[in-house]
């Protein structure tokens, strides 16, 4: 393989879009653009025979697909960049894909960039110096979903003062926005629809309240709706003005902080040493005490004998003290003599292992964490999301150069790292105490063994898994019941897609392995918006309109517009929940 590409068009392309890379989020980004916005595609793979390069290359419908170890100037100029619309940068690193950006830039002016980042700070900077670009972070876009599932929250996306998020059966509320998905049954997800054709809004309210309530709403003039059992458990959006919060008990929390500072600074054995050289001094002051009968004397000697000040009977003095009070005063200056060397090693092993650069390993007292197995960059951004939220969190990590390492350590969060079976390593990382356990390693094998050796230690404990191949996710949740399974692809190839397209995802929800994408559209000129209705937006099925901002007051969103036949005018724009399928309709 040459730098310079092979499997160049016979023709010259125009038109088309460019994918770059050969992981996962390429090749879901591929299908997105083939199956739901049926644009010609070229994919430009660094290697045909290793990831997912096999796969890509034996879709249908590329216009070509051109292999090439870098992203160079040449290679660009194989895949036809000179006439495309679009490219989206999908591996490398950020400074490749940068270079490779400002290359694609410089031969198409005005050329649709998209490029996966991990830097999202970077990202915003790329985005001011070239004019039609976007730069989003996979991992940010799905660490939330992976995240929120292992604290057993549900994942939410801001809109405007509100958050969004997806409720389920008995957790519907008052205020929910719309019915998602019906026909939910957890053993066969097959027979569930995700918003679902043909269903007026006023029948999904009737629906939810019928659920809720025994004093429902009634319509008039319409047959009886089918019974609940006929449609399965329902999801409904819901909206609340502040995120949803982690029922965490405040007493738990400060427990976790005491101990959390107390293995920052120490080691079991410095703690064992301190914690006997405490007891004694106490001890020492209260003999003092019982003999002298002041306690301000008490404290005024115990400080001084402490600090090694104490001033010993001299042979022909009058003894001012019994031999326990002697003994007392002896017992509290040599336990605080030990004080002085315990502190100075408090001070070198935290200096030391910051210069080492060794995170520090979990305490045996660590109970309720999360055990994060994988510090890529999917597994880093769910650690610091857990973290975030006032949780325990230990990582688990075999690649000792690992991006990730740094992170965790930055944190304070412990690590659990080396070769060795992965049953022995979530030992370590105390797993069987965890609330939950996540893992997002890029091998499924790997993810799925974690996933066992987690239950096997603890079968009522919360697992997440990383799973790429749908088919295998299904039986997995199937078989396993309470694993729930989350693809970083799967969740963020639709972001990169629309933002491929020129359009805004605000952010991305779970219905069980199914995306719904939250975003928000514009009416602008040469948009098929324009004019239209929200009942004809909606009619096409896997899309609900939930808010509107009019062009003359921007700033407002209208939740639950009650104006459905009005047609949008210039400068409007709708925030929607939709289906992958749904957003691209919408889109073209």
């Amino acid at each position: 393989m040459t730098e310079e590409g092979r499997g160049t068009p016979e023709a010259e392309l125009s038109g088309h879009y460019i994918v770059c890379g050969g992981n996962a989020l390429a090749h879901r980004l591929i299908e997105e653009l083939l199956d739901q916005y049926e644009v010609p595609v070229v994919a430009l793979v660094p290697d045909l025979a290793r990831e997912h390069g096999p796969r890509i290359a034996g879709l249908e419908g590329l216009a070509a697909v051109v292999e090439s170890g870098a992203v160079t100037e040449e290679a660009l100029r194989s895949a036809g960049v000179d006439g495309a619309v679009g490219i989206a940068l999908m591996d490398a690193t950020d400074q490749e894909n940068i270079h490779a950006a400002l290359t694609a830039e410089n031969r198409n002016h005005g050329i649709r960039i998209v490029l996966r980042v991990f830097n999202q700070r970077l990202g915003e900077h790329l985005e001011k110096l070239l004019p039609n670009c976007a730069a989003l972070s996979a991992s940010a876009t799905a660490a939330p979903a992976f995240a929120n599932g292992a604290l057993g929250r549900p994942n939410s996306v801001q809109v405007g003062e509100r958050y969004l998020y997806v409720a389920y059966g008995e957790d519907i509320r008052d205020n929910q926005v719309c019915l998602v998905a019906d026909r939910i049954d957890p053993q066969d997800l097959s027979t569930m629809r995700v918003l679902p054709e043909g269903e007026s809004r006023m029948a999904e309210y009737v629906e939810l309240a019928t659920r809720m309530s025994d004093e429902s709403p009634i319509e008039l003039g319409r047959p009886p709706l089918r019974e609940p059992a006929d449609r399965g458990q329902v999801a409904a959006l819901q909206a609340l003005t502040t995120e949803p919060p982690l029922p965490i008990p405040f007493r738990k929390r400060l427990r976790w902080w005491a101990q959390d500072v107390l293995r920052y600074f120490t080691s079991v054995r410095l703690r064992v040493v301190l914690s006997t050289a405490f007891a004694a001094v106490l001890l020492g002051t209260v003999v003092l005490w019982w003999h002298s009968g002041d306690l301000g004397w008490t404290v005024y000697y115990s400080l001084l004998d402490v600090a090694g000040a104490a001033q010993p009977d001299l042979p022909g003095q009058e003894l001012l003290g019994s031999a326990w009070t002697r003994a007392a005063q002896v017992l509290i200056t040599f336990c605080g003599i030990t004080f002085v060397p315990v502190a100075t090693a408090i001070a070198v092993e935290a200096l030391a292992s910051g210069r080492r650069g060794i995170p520090r390993s979990p305490g045996a007292r660590t109970r309720d964490h999360v055990v994060v197995v994988g510090l890529g960059n999917v597994g880093t951004r769910v650690a610091t999301v857990a973290h975030e939220a006032g949780v325990p969190v230990v990582c688990v990590e075999r690649d000792p150069q690992a991006r990730g390492i740094a992170a965790a350590r930055a944190l304070g969060l412990p690590v659990v790292m080396g070769e060795g079976p992965l049953a022995a390593q979530l030992t370590r990382a105390r797993a069987k105490h965890a609330r939950a356990v996540v893992a997002v390693t890029r091998d499924d094998a790997a993810n799925l063994e974690a996933a066992l050796e987690a239950r096997a230690m603890r079968p009522e404990v919360r697992v997440v898994v990383r799973l790429f191949d749908d088919e295998f996710a299904r039986r997995v949740y199937a078989t396993l019941g309470n694993v729930a399974s989350r693809s970083v692809s799967y969740l963020a190839a639709p972001a990169f897609a629309a933002a491929l397209m020129g359009r805004e995802v605000l952010g991305t929800l779970s219905v069980y392995r199914h995306v719904l994408l939250i975003a928000e559209l514009a009416a602008d000129e040469g948009s098929g918006l324009l004019g239209s209705n929200l009942r004809t937006i909606e009619e096409g099925g896997g899309v609900r309109v939930v808010a509107v901002r009019l062009a003359r007051w921007p700033e407002e969103y209208q939740w639950s517009f009650a104006d459905r036949a009005r047609a949008l005018e210039p400068g409007d724009r709708i925030v929607v929940a939709a289906t992958r399928a749904g957003l691209a309709r919408l889109i073209q």
